[in-house]
């Protein structure tokens, strides 16, 4: 998606340069939330400023929540009938070899040294062990950075300047101030749907390295935590996320339509996207002293390194819940096989919806 939103950006309307664009993504990628999503933002703050962030965000989101929400109320309704039955319970293998994907994927590009490994490590045996994944992501980054002032060859030294720029807050103060309007708001309307507001701006809050790494995120809070949705019921929700165009966290708004039906879709949509929203509003001036920073940058790598040892455990649980026999395996090898052969996700689940409906 990112290379879609530079063509039409950079290429064919020219609204950026190169040199921009790829200053954006590199923020997009150390700032949490759906990679995609911050880039479509921040092609509109660029050109238009807070507005043009605001219209390119939900005009890149809209679609994507209005096809999950359809799919959810068909989910919802219909999911108990047999033939539905026999393409999810399919796609279960192929939603655990998305996950198995991702991990290699995200693994493949974030460890890079004897310490990510380990750190990867301790995550996922803390996330064996019942710990919250957000202390265990603070605590990667902190001992990633202890590790590193530790080294010799370490300069960490701050590279922030004093910010005394009070017209940087305009944008930021502005989408601050509405979503404490909306959280009050829903609080005095629903207290469930304020619960469901503050897990799933928690989730954004926290899932740094795009849109898969809010997964074990959102299961450990709404399967594990809350129990809202079955394991089983997730999974699905992931596999329709993967035939909707827009981020994965767009299940946010299948979750959100199950638990408090259309008014838990909004207000879970709206919530795992704000955060990481006012984040790129408020941070993209100030990207590139932060970027100098070392122990920014080493924070982010151990965070990073901590979402691998996340995914291995989301895996595990995955593959556990899948009753294998041979036609499974065969399955979740053929689909491993495409995706890292870069075949589109949504071919892959296609495909996998037909085997399902015929063979499960």
């Amino acid at each position: 998606m990112v290379a879609y939103i530079r063509e039409l950006s950079v290429v064919r309307k020219k609204w950026l340069d190169e040199e921009s664009f790829k200053h954006g993504v590199s923020l997009c990628q150390a700032i949490p939330g759906a990679t995609a999503m911050q880039m479509a933002g921040y092609v509109g703050l660029q050109i238009r400023g807070l507005k043009g962030a605001f219209v390119s965000f939900a005009g890149f989101g809209l679609p994507a929540f209005l096809f999950m929400t359809f799919l959810a109320a068909l989910y919802s309704r219909y999911h108990i009938l047999p033939e539905v039955k026999s393409i999810f319970n399919g796609l279960q293998v192929i939603v655990t070899a998305i996950v198995l994907n991702a991990t290699y994927s995200f693994g493949k590009g974030s460890v890079t040294s004897i310490t990510g490994l380990l750190i990867v490590l301790f995550s996922a045996a803390l996330f064996f062990a019942g710990v919250t994944p957000f202390l265990i992501i603070l605590m990667a980054a902190f001992i990633n950075i202890v590790i590193d002032r530790n080294r010799p060859e370490s300069h960490a030294t701050s590279a922030f300047e004093p910010f005394n720029k009070f017209q940087l807050c305009k944008g930021p103060l502005t989408i601050f101030l509405f979503g404490t309007f909306f959280g009050v708001l829903i609080y005095f309307l629903n207290t469930d749907l304020f619960s469901l507001a503050v897990i799933m701006a928690k989730i954004d809050l926290f899932a740094f390295g795009g849109g898969f790494s809010a997964l074990p995120l959102m299961f450990h809070e709404i399967v594990t935590v809350k129990a809202w949705l079955s394991d089983q019921t997730f999974m699905d929700g992931i596999a329709l996320g993967q035939v909707t165009p827009g981020p994965i966290v767009i299940t946010a708004a299948f979750v959100g339509y199950l638990v408090q039906g259309l008014a838990g879709a909004v207000t879970a949509t709206l919530a795992i996207f704000t955060p990481s929203f006012f984040m790129l509003v408020a941070l993209a001036p100030l990207y590139e002293r932060m970027k100098g920073s070392p122990r920014f940058l080493t924070a982010t790598q151990g965070i990073l390194s901590s979402f691998v040892g996340l995914l291995i455990y989301i895996s595990i649980q995955f593959a556990m819940l899948v009753p294998w026999d041979i036609i499974r395996i065969s399955t979740v090898i053929a689909a491993l096989i495409a995706l890292l052969g870069k075949v589109d996700l949504q071919y892959v689940v296609l495909a996998g919806a037909c085997i399902s409906l015929f063979i499960f």
